[in-house]
Order: structure tokens, then C-alpha cells, then sequence
């Protein structure tokens, strides 16, 4: 799970001599907009011809609600339904999200030809589920497929594909298109994840493959400077 962010507090733009500075508002720098995102991917497949077969995005998920105005404004009136983000994520909200989104996209989406085991590797805040919920596994275990829940290394966040690079990509993408509502946020950050090649996705993966390797060499040390001195 990643935040999406409206704006940053500081930001590096490469301007042309001509080109103005940027210049972008909002109502507390303490307190800046964010969506809450759940993403899951997989390793892109390519035919022998270098064709992407399977692009590995399964999706990404934000953890929303709709709720409706109390009061009307100049903007809105009262009764319009206004999306909003969900600030309070427990366990019982991505237990839902795991299985009415995540596990249905892996179903609709994962190529047949493999679907005896996969696993779903999470990183361990507190919020996610065990892999022995009841609900869940229940849930993972229909429609022909066998779905279990892993964790990640404690203290190893490059261990995971998210973290180690493909969440970079999509704000980057996403920073570009200067989101002006949590509408407009949650859209932008949907665009830049389908707008990742599935090419640089398997760079990234890639990347996780020799980090992993290196792990290995290092005795399952996740010290980050040896590690990145042996890469």
C-alpha cells in the first residue's frame, strides 16, 4: 500500500530560461491530500517474438468512499455525493479490498495456463490480513485456484516489487498530470499505472531478481550498503 499525494512540499523542475516557475497551492502544507492505493503486479510474460503476452498489472486499488454534502456551497449542493478518502484503514478494510478486488482481478486477469499456486506477497503492516483468515482462504481456494498470502522479510521493503521501484514510476507519471481533486488524484494515479510499459515493469523485476541474488550472497544480510556494493 502507497500514498497518492495532490502536490509535494518540495519539488525539483528542470526549466527551460523562458519557462516559468511553477506555482501550485493548497490549504496546509501540514496537512496535504492523499489517497491511500493497494497495487498488485506480477511479472510481465513475452512470446519468443518479444510480444507482451501478459502485461503483469493486475491492478491498483484506492481506498475510497463516496459520501454524500451535509451542507451546500458555492461548489457543490447539498446531497451531492463527494468521493473522499478512507482515513482509518484496518484489517476488515483490505480484508474486502483483498477479496472482492484484488483477488477478483487475479482471476479475471492471470493467464490460465498457471493457476495452481500463487502467492501474494505483502509487506507486514499492521493493517494486513494472515494468510490463515478464514474468509480469505476460503475465497482463494475457489474457481479452480489456489491463492496463499506471504510476507515479506521484515526490514527488506527493496525486497518488495513495489517498493523497489514500480511506485517511483507511477508518481512520477502521476505529478506530471497535477491533480487538482481526489477525483482527479485517484484517476491520474489509475492513468500512470496503466501508462507503465510492461517492458519497464520487467526492468524492475529484474532488479528485484539481483537484489535477491545478492541477498543470498550475503548470507540473508539485508545490510543496504553491502548489498549495493556487491551489485
Amino acid at each position: 500500500m502507497r500514498s497518492g499525494f495532490m502536490t509535494r512540499t518540495s519539488q525539483k523542475y528542470y526549466l527551460l530560461p523562458s519557462e516559468p516557475e511553477p506555482y501550485r497551492t493548497c490549504k496546509s502544507k501540514r496537512f496535504i491530500t492523499k489517497v491511500v492505493f493497494m497495487s498488485a503486479v506480477d511479472r510481465p510474460r513475452f512470446d519468443q517474438d518479444e510480444n507482451c503476452i501478459f502485461d503483469g498489472k493486475i491492478g491498483i486499488f484506492p481506498f475510497t468512499k463516496e459520501e454524500p454534502v451535509v451542507r451546500t456551497s458555492k461548489n457543490r449542493a447539498k446531497g451531492y455525493v463527494e468521493l473522499k478518502p478512507i482515513e482509518n484503514i484496518n484489517k476488515v478494510v483490505v480484508k474486502q479490498c483483498m477479496i472482492k478486488k484484488i483477488l477478483l482481478a487475479i482471476k479475471v486477469k492471470w493467464p490460465q495456463d498457471n493457476i495452481e499456486h500463487i502467492i501474494i506477497q505483502q509487506d507486514n503492516a499492521r493493517p494486513h490480513i494472515n494468510g490463515d483468515d478464514l474468509e480469505f482462504m476460503e475465497a482463494a481456494k475457489s474457481d479452480g485456484f489456489k491463492i496463499t498470502l506471504a510476507n515479506q522479510p521484515a526490514n527488506s521493503p527493496d525486497l518488495n516489487i513495489n517498493d523497489l521501484g514500480f511506485f517511483i514510476i507511477i508518481q512520477g507519471l502521476q505529478h506530471e498530470k497535477a491533480p487538482k481533486t481526489i477525483c482527479e488524484l485517484v484517476d491520474a494515479v489509475i492513468e500512470a499505472y496503466e501508462e507503465v510499459e510492461p517492458s519497464t515493469l520487467n526492468c524492475v523485476w529484474l532488479s528485484l531478481q539481483n537484489y535477491m541474488t545478492n541477498v543470498l550472497k550475503n548470507g540473508g544480510n539485508n545490510n543496504s550498503y553491502a548489498l549495493y556494493y556487491s551489485l
